[in-house]
């Protein structure tokens, strides 16, 4: 944290490095990155992410969206554009953001990323890989997180609705948003999240979206059936 000289914020440990939340999932034949983050850049370089299918957005908060104009180099190695799926929302969210890339007066170029959106209405196919949207709350705002395989990520929540729990069912491993100890008006606290842990029963439960008390750290890789 900027201006901060806590003990995590002075760390030397690894773990105690994180930037801002992004993850990526690989399956056997497709790669799919969940938001695109500012240090998206600096995340492709250090573990080496070559190839995309698929970007899916978790909603349009600058901290999820605002790597966006970095997606252009994968754009340049696939030879094509990247699918980009979200709520009707979130793709506001980006084409307000980001007019210059959809304004057909924008002059065309290697310097614009090329996007093709597409609105989530349900459980969908990313590439080959079916893609559970799962609707939670971050705050007042309708937002998703997402389900592949026995794999669930849950990042920016404050609730999880009831109609979302039954598709939670039966998960190996669940990624879920801890902000801090304290309550918080838009993100689960860490007793909310050790809460809703114990009651999904997931296999393995790993919080994310953390201040500066350290649990998951950057570059952690996670191997699910």
């Amino acid at each position: 944290m900027i201006g901060c000289d806590c003990a995590t914020c002075r760390s030397r440990d690894a773990h105690d490095r994180r930037l801002r939340p992004s993850i990526f999932i690989q399956t056997a034949d497709t790669n799919l990155l969940v938001d695109a983050d500012p240090d998206l850049r600096a995340q492709a370089l250090a573990h080496d992410i070559r190839r995309l299918d698929a970007i899916l957005f978790t909603h349009g908060h600058a901290d999820h969206i605002l790597g966006m104009d970095d997606l252009r180099r994968f754009n340049a190695m696939q030879k094509g554009p990247l699918a980009c799926f979200g709520d009707a929302h979130t793709l506001d969210d980006i084409r307000h953001t980001f007019g210059y890339v959809f304004d057909p007066a924008t002059p065309k170029g290697g310097g614009l990323p090329r996007l093709e959106l597409f609105r989530i209405m349900g459980a969908f196919c990313a590439g080959r890989t079916e893609v559970t949207p799962v609707p939670l709350w971050h705050g007042k705002r309708a937002i998703l997180g997402y389900r592949v395989g026995a794999f669930a990520y849950l990042t920016d929540c404050s609730r999880i609705p009831d109609e979302s729990w039954p598709l939670l069912g039966g998960l190996e491993v669940l990624v879920l948003d801890a902000l801090r100890e304290r309550p918080h008006p838009t993100h689960f606290s860490l007793d909310e999240a050790s809460d809703a842990a114990s009651r999904v029963g997931a296999r393995q439960t790993y919080f994310t979206h953390m201040c500066h008390d350290p649990l998951a750290y950057d570059g952690l890789v996670i191997h699910v059936q």
